[in-house]
């Protein structure tokens, strides 16, 4: 049991494989090829007496493989292959305090399957990014607090494939990726209790696959197919007597695409088949005296984006292809059994989503 004045913080990492090949000034170019067989866990406790601190952050992160590039003044060219076979790839973070208070609390749990990360400066990538998974990924916590004075925030993230790219000064990109998640299920799950909340947010989001490239400046050309076939599972619950704000939110979407660049030129040519298992959001809050109530769902089979910068003369050249073969649904519920000043539920369940557009660099 845990009685502290000041903070309380606790990092849990678990990772299977990990790679980072980087360089500056240089030109390099990388063969990289993770394969891992074996089940990941990440697990962080907490249980409190009386007070947990000002301040208390739980961090929690499990990982299947995972590789990360930089290149700063050169040129980067990579085959990046990442397999994660059948087993599971587990993230658990809570907290147990039903008689205790905290100010604020930040507790998170992340669990994800394969993860790519490129950075560039002043410099250009050219990379092809394969990754396969078949491990279940489940991000799972919550917490019971007797008292949050402050803002609680409790976050579950589960991801099977996942690629990220970030690039500044002028610099170009060029990626080809393919991603599949055959797994049984990625899941996230987060569920709070509280007698008295302040400000509480409980959120969880799982995703099939990503793919977020982001550009500065120069070209940013992607080339992307992505499968999901795994059951998608994002459920937020939450509950407290008294409450100031409090929010429950679901996000659920099979494949994910995001390509965006304050630049001259993004070019896109996107795949995405979901099917399998389908993709059940679920949010609820329940309270019984406080002012402002929301639950919000959202489900998603198939999600692209893309955009280029309006004021640079952009051009934005997109070719999306998105197909959705299985059920996909959202619910969310509200109920305040005293009085409340607004209790708002929204749920939304979309199959395909795309959106391309051309704006100014001060829209984002």
């Amino acid at each position: 049991m845990v009685e502290v004045s000041d903070a309380t913080t606790a990092v849990t990492t678990a990772t299977g494989a990990a790679f980072d090949g980087s360089g500056e000034d240089v030109n390099l170019d990388v063969r990289a090829n993770q394969n891992l067989q074996a089940n990941v866990t990440a697990d962080t406790r907490l249980d409190a007496a009386a007070y947990s601190g000002a301040s208390t952050v739980l961090t929690t992160a499990a990982t299947g493989v995972t590789s990360h590039s930089n290149i700063y003044g050169g040129v980067l060219t990579g085959v990046y292959n990442q397999t994660v076979g059948p087993g599971a790839v587990y993230g658990h973070s809570h907290v147990e305090a039903p008689y205790a208070a905290v100010g604020d609390v930040t507790a998170s749990a992340q669990a994800t399957g394969a993860s790519q990360g490129f950075g560039v400066s002043y410099g250009a990538v050219g990379a092809r990014v394969n990754q396969t998974v078949q491990a279940d990924v489940i991000a799972d916590g919550g917490g019971v607090y007797g008292a949050a004075e402050g803002q609680a925030v409790f976050a579950g993230q589960a991801a099977g494939a996942n690629v990220t790219s970030s690039a500044v000064g002028g610099s170009g990109e060029r990626y080809i990726i393919n991603q599949t998640n055959s797994a049984e299920r990625t899941q996230a799950g987060q569920f709070t209790a509280f007698g008295s909340a302040y400000m509480a947010t409980t959120s969880a989001t799982a995703t099939g696959t990503n793919v977020n490239a982001y550009n500065e400046g120069g070209l940013l050309d992607v080339t992307s197919n992505q499968t999901n076939t795994a059951y998608l599972r994002a459920q937020s619950g939450s509950s407290a007597y008294q409450f100031g704000s409090a929010s429950s939110v679901a996000y659920g979407v099979g494949n994910s695409f995001l390509g965006g660049n304050l630049g001259a030129q993004t070019i896109i040519d996107a795949v995405q088949l979901n099917d399998g298992g389908g993709v059940e959001v679920v949010a609820d809050f329940t309270g019984a005296e406080g002012y402002d109530a929301t639950a919000t769902a959202s489900a998603i089979g198939n999600a692209a984006t893309g955009y280029v910068c309006s004021d640079c003369e952009g051009q934005l050249l997109a070719t999306s292809q998105q197909v959705n073969n299985v059920g996909v649904s959202a619910s969310s519920s509200v109920t305040v059994t005293g009085y409340g000043r607004t209790a708002t539920g929204t749920a939304t369940a979309v199959g395909n989503t795309a959106t391309y557009y051309v704006s100014r660099p001060a829209d984002h």
